[in-house]
């Protein structure tokens, strides 16, 4: 079988197996992981952040991220995910939900949100990142990008002693024109289901634009890459965008 007629069979056969649909804007995605194999790394990884990680004994903030949390959970749909929602004591800005819905927040995120709405808006969020299968997405990307790095070395005979410097071009050429781009689609895919959770859940789309304001302000000393070259779109878009979305929602009947 000739090179390209390989090749393309083998793109079709990645093709055929790897198609799913976003929740939501329904997107068509290119998806390789099972859903089983997903959950089980979720499982594992939350086992060992539990293990590696100071968890808050503030009784109070853990229930209200967990009350919370269970609001946005039962409007997923998703009764067959392990809910679990944790506070990790330390000062950073960040949250993130494991496949399965492992939540964890960080104390310093929650510092800087005035209301429960607030949380709900980086609930819902990181919570969409598990229901369009983020993760799962972004490791069937790369694979299919070594997979497409081997066969271009390949067609184009590339001699052994080349081979580690096209790698690395060709590395950073998928870095920063598909890896890249794709991890802010996401980021922006997150923000419109988050939303979306919220707007079902009953609370305050709103907040979620006020806590992204508030999160610019506060990340304003932090050296940020270029837009082109990070995996977050830039603050003022993301804001546009949410406001964007809200307008789109609030002129629709409430599902």
């Amino acid at each position: 079988m000739r090179m390209r007629q390989w090749f393309l069979l083998c793109a079709a056969v990645l093709l055929f197996v790897g198609c799913a649909k976003a929740p939501l804007t329904g997107r068509t995605q290119f998806i390789m992981v099972s859903p089983q194999q997903e959950m089980q790394l979720g499982l594992s990884a939350s086992h060992k952040i539990l293990q590696s990680s100071k968890i808050s004994t503030d009784r109070r903030l853990n229930e209200k991220v967990r009350r919370i949390g269970q609001r946005i959970a039962g409007v997923t749909g998703q009764e067959h995910y392990q809910w679990e929602f944790h506070v990790i004591d330390e000062d950073t800005l960040n949250a993130f939900c494991l496949p399965g819905g492992k939540v964890f927040f960080y104390t310093g995120i929650l510092k800087i949100m005035e209301n429960d709405d607030q949380i709900a808006a980086v609930m819902g969020h990181e919570i969409a990142h598990a229901l369009a299968r983020h993760g799962a997405e972004r490791m069937s990307m790369q694979q299919a990008s070594n997979f497409g790095a081997q066969v271009l070395a390949m067609a184009l005979k590339i001699p052994p002693k080349y081979q580690a410097l096209y790698a690395q071009a060709y590395g950073l050429t998928s870095q920063v024109g598909l890896m890249l781009p794709f991890s802010r689609q996401h980021e922006y895919e997150a923000d419109q289901i988050g939303v979306y959770l919220m707007y079902k859940a009953g609370y305050n789309m709103h907040e979620a634009v006020t806590f992204w304001k508030r999160m610019k302000r506060a990340s304003a000393g932090s050296r940020r890459p270029p837009e082109f070259l990070s995996t977050h779109p830039s603050s003022d878009a993301r804001i546009h965008a949410i406001e964007a979305f809200i307008k789109v929602l609030e002129s629709q009947p409430k599902p």
